[in-house]
């Protein structure tokens, strides 16, 4: 069965594309910490009442600038998700087409994408919405719509602000509540670490320094790694958490309409497969479902955590697209074979990156496990069914010695 392996560098540009949004949503952030521990530097001089007071002031004015970049940071990640869903929808739309013989073409059937979808995407808690008060209409209108369409064999399938409410966070979270999290906590952090300091007497260039690292106004020419590695305590764990929010709503969102797409189209394509990123990064629960193949609404989906790399590709039909020889996929090594599993992949790698991958006590398992089942298999018992890891002496009393 063949997949366009155009939608495996998807994947790789999609990665790239969120480096470019946290960095914005970062430095608008670091600003705003440099900003105030640029004003902490002036107080030294003033008497011991007014510094105390312009201190509350720098605080204040502090706590009330992160509120805001909470806020434009929702609105600013809305615009650029609402801007990706259109743009995969259409990307993996034209795919389809352009994989089947020019005969076929006319039959893949779009997806449009409601104005509201990303808003309700980054603002709308599932958990706080009365089912009852929903629009009944509007799910009228959504079902009957996608119903006639199937009936017909054309037609409009819609990704809606209804669907969007449905996306959280790995941990339940949406994103505007997760940036006001972040706004809060680096608030008090940035306070406990100036009040502490001043009461040990430390110098205000020392905090300073503790604050902020050596970060200084528009880093525009880092990335965000960077970023992170030049900061310092109020600025290295928000930069991260940042790039985490963002790298994994652009997943959510990218594979939310991708296979919006593909459930539009099961007349040619009525399954997909789970791809993972081959390299030593890739978790375990991804490693173990890379390769595998689910029938669509029947299947987990990326994200399953945070910061989660992995996609879905469609499977077309072999009757319509026969299976390709050439094709390929991306990993670090430079192209493999499309079909090839993480965990064939691994099993060709030295026990160094092997060790990189599974840590240094799973290796000897997974190689034993590998001659006995197979490496696509072997990576799967590395991981319970409900996608939990087991420990090591787990795979001991379950193998024993390798």
């Amino acid at each position: 069965m063949s997949t366009p392996e155009t939608l495996y560098r998807n994947a790789i540009d999609l990665n790239r594309y969120s480096n470019s949004v946290a960095r914005r949503v970062i430095n608008a952030y670091n600003d705003i910490i440099i900003d105030s521990v640029n004003q902490l530097r002036t107080i030294d001089d003033l008497a011991a009442p007014v510094k105390a007071a312009r201190l509350r002031g720098i605080l204040a004015q502090l706590k009330d600038s992160l509120g805001t970049w909470a806020g434009d940071a929702t609105e600013l990640t809305a615009t650029e998700l609402q801007g990706l869903a259109q743009l995969q929808s259409e990307f993996v739309t034209e795919e389809l087409r352009k994989a089947l013989p020019v005969g076929s073409r006319d039959a893949v059937r779009t997806v449009e994408i409601s104005p509201q979808f990303a808003q309700s995407v980054v603002t709308t808690d599932p958990t706080q919405l009365n089912v009852v008060a929903l629009s009944d209409d509007l799910f009228a209108a959504v079902e009957g719509a996608e119903a006639l369409a199937r009936q017909a064999g054309t037609g409009v399938f819609n990704l809606t602000a209804a669907k969007g409410a449905t996306i959280t966070l790995p941990n339940g979270e949406v994103v505007t509540k997760a940036f006001r999290g972040i706004a809060v906590d680096q608030a008090e952090r940035f306070s406990q670490v100036v009040r502490q300091g001043l009461l040990t007497g430390e110098t205000t260039p020392s905090i300073a320094k503790r604050l902020i690292g050596n970060l200084q106004f528009g880093e525009e020419a880092k990335t965000v790694r960077q970023l992170v590695a030049a900061g310092g305590q109020a600025t290295a764990v928000a930069d991260n958490q940042i790039m985490t929010l963002v790298r994994t709503s652009i997943n959510q969102v990218a594979n939310t309409a991708s296979q919006q797409v593909y459930e539009a189209n099961q007349d040619i394509t009525k399954k997909y497969r789970y791809v993972a990123t081959l390299d030593t990064r890739t978790s375990a629960i991804c490693a173990a479902l890379d390769g595998r193949e689910f029938e669509y609404g029947k299947g987990p989906m990326p994200p399953q955590h945070f910061n989660c790399r992995s996609t879905t590709v469609p499977i077309i039909d072999p009757d319509i697209l026969p299976p390709s020889t050439t094709a390929t996929r991306a990993s670090k090594d430079g192209q493999v074979p499309i079909n090839q599993s993480y965990g064939e992949w691994l099993a060709k790698q030295p026990r160094s990156v092997q060790a990189a991958a599974l840590g240094p006590g799973k290796v000897a398992y997974f190689n034993k496990l590998a001659s006995k089942y197979g490496p696509r298999d072997a990576i799967a018992k590395l991981v319970r069914d409900d996608g939990a890891e087991v420990t090591l002496e787990q795979l001991r009393k379950r193998y024993g010695p390798a």
